[in-house]
């Protein structure tokens, strides 16, 4: 009775949280996987990608202090939807083979890591869970300093837990990121930096953040060697 109880817990959460995602990409806030580049080309007037176009339509100026600037300044952590944490929703989002506990956990699954083209198991624990962590695109104190802080708390909540501005990535890689921008740091997977920058010019856009000039060029450089690369979009 026990494991048959068991067992049926586990499929009702595993209907909640695709149920949670199905909602998510209706709705328009998930979008396509981070690992594909299958969304056509949307060429715009001027005959740039829509990346590059988007890249263009952004502030270009210097940054703003980091004072004041801390993780809570977008919110206490991750945010809950139908009783699945946004960290949990994304986790089933971009691993494959995932299984979940009865608490909507992701408790395995396999991450082809877009930042590394590495393959990951991931075994969720005190020593393992780490080996995947999950990556603001924009990193949340560079966010800070190119507008966020003159959002609304709600707003810089929503940026935070956006499925737009998160990937699951190799932990390492993200830690060596750190909140380096696209002048700074870029994915050690070449064949990925386009779909990152793009992804970055979306959440910017997105919430109205402007970048550097050496952001700026480091991503007309990249986007330079991928000139019809799709912006993300629902």
């Amino acid at each position: 009775m026990e494991a048959s109880y068991r067992r049926r817990r586990l499929i009702m959460m595993s209907v909640v949280l695709a149920g949670v995602i199905v909602a998510m990409i209706l709705s328009g806030t998930l979008h396509f996987n981070s690992a594909s580049n299958d969304l056509p080309p949307q060429m715009g007037s001027t005959g740039s990608s829509p990346a590059l176009a988007a890249l263009g339509s952004l502030l270009i100026k210097g940054r703003a202090p980091k004072t004041d600037y801390s993780r809570a300044q977008f919110g206490d952590g991750w945010t809950t939807t139908a009783g699945c944490d946004t960290r949990e929703i994304i986790l089933h989002r971009d691993l494959t083979n995932t299984i979940l506990d009865p608490a909507c956990n992701v408790t395995r699954g396999t991450l082809d890591d877009p930042y590394t083209g590495k393959i990951i198991q991931f075994v969720r624990g005190t020593d393992t869970s780490s080996a995947i962590q999950i990556d603001h695109v924009v990193a949340l104190s560079d966010a800070w300093q190119t507008g966020a802080q003159l959002l609304s708390k709600t707003t810089r909540i929503a940026l935070a837990n956006d499925p737009l501005e998160l990937l699951a990535v190799d932990g390492p890689a993200n830690q060596q990121k750190s909140d380096g921008d696209a002048a700074t740091w870029l994915p050690p997977n070449k064949p990925f930096r386009c779909q990152y920058v793009a992804r970055q010019i979306a959440v910017k856009q997105k919430y109205t953040l402007w970048v550097t000039r050496a952001e700026h060029d480091a991503m007309q450089s990249v986007l330079g060697s991928c000139k019809d690369q799709p912006l993300p979009t629902k």
